[in-house]
């Protein structure tokens, strides 16, 4: 479809306008952690790199970001395990009940983080004894399987599964045939899904807040117990621009890497 002159410009306002809706916010945070001011005064009375330095001998945001990537680390291997035998399941192979077992897999997604916390919170205080530090990390593995289970399903529907066959055919274990045919090429989709699911779980708040056990505090829970305080505004701030480039690089690093390898199995 041709689009007239006044239509495209129209499009590309629209597309403008909700970028800026986004992305304008974050960067005022982002202005706001050099600021002078203890509050979120603006414009900036003056700039200053005091607030960084704070926030890198504070030991409470320390701890919170150790944390938040020792969760997001576990999680995410958990789920690149579980995910990519969910997806070879559900690819490569036929059984009764398919469809309703890929719905279940992909259901904590969509489901509202809260109820999922309260669901995950019985479940570990009343029948495993309470909360831990590993109950932190499985609440998170729940939704970060779904992840990689899409990445490595849309792979793999898109990887001919001759090679496989033929490699069986000559005699091949299932192990040898997954080792050097199908990892190969689902190496580039699992690496991806990781790189989701890590910015997934180190900026996830609602689960974290039902499942982390006593004393525990990733980086999320440490900026919004402390956004109200007056005294800790600067390093909040600093705190939440740490947040979102490590979220934001991992979702980049993996779009790169969906692109090239997508474009490696075309070819």
């Amino acid at each position: 479809m041709i689009l007239s002159p006044a239509a495209r410009w129209a499009l590309r306002t629209a597309a403008g306008l909700v970028l800026a809706f986004i992305y304008v916010p974050l960067l005022l945070v982002l202005v706001n952690s050099f600021s002078t001011s203890v509050t979120f005064a603006w414009p900036p009375p003056g700039y200053t790199l005091r607030w960084w330095q704070a926030a890198a001998s504070n030991e409470g945001v320390r701890a919170a970001v150790v944390t938040s990537v020792q969760v997001a680390l576990g999680a995410t291997a958990i789920a690149v395990v579980l995910g990519t035998l969910a997806a070879m399941a559900l690819v490569r192979h036929d059984f009764f009940g398919r469809d309703v077992v890929s719905l279940l897999v992909l259901l904590p997604i969509a489901l509202p983080g809260i109820v999922t916390g309260i669901a995950l919170n019985t479940l570990f205080t009343q029948a495993l004894g309470g909360l831990t530090f590993f109950t932190l990390i499985a609440g998170h593995a729940t939704f970060c399987i779904v992840i990689v289970v899409n990445n490595a399903s849309a792979r793999l529907r898109r990887m001919s599964a001759t090679a496989e066959e033929a490699s069986t055919d000559l005699g091949a274990t299932p192990w040898t045939t997954w080792r050097l045919v199908t990892f190969p090429a689902l190496r580039g989709a699992l690496l991806a899904g990781a790189l989701l699911a890590f910015a997934l779980s180190f900026d996830e708040i609602i689960v974290t807040t039902f499942t982390a056990g006593p004393g525990l505090q990733t980086l999320p829970l440490w900026i919004f117990q402390n956004l109200f305080r007056p005294n800790q505004s600067p390093i909040v701030n600093v705190a939440a621009v740490v947040l979102v480039v490590i979220s934001v690089l991992p979702v980049y690093l993996a779009t790169r890497l969906s692109g090239e390898a997508a474009g490696a199995v075309t070819k």
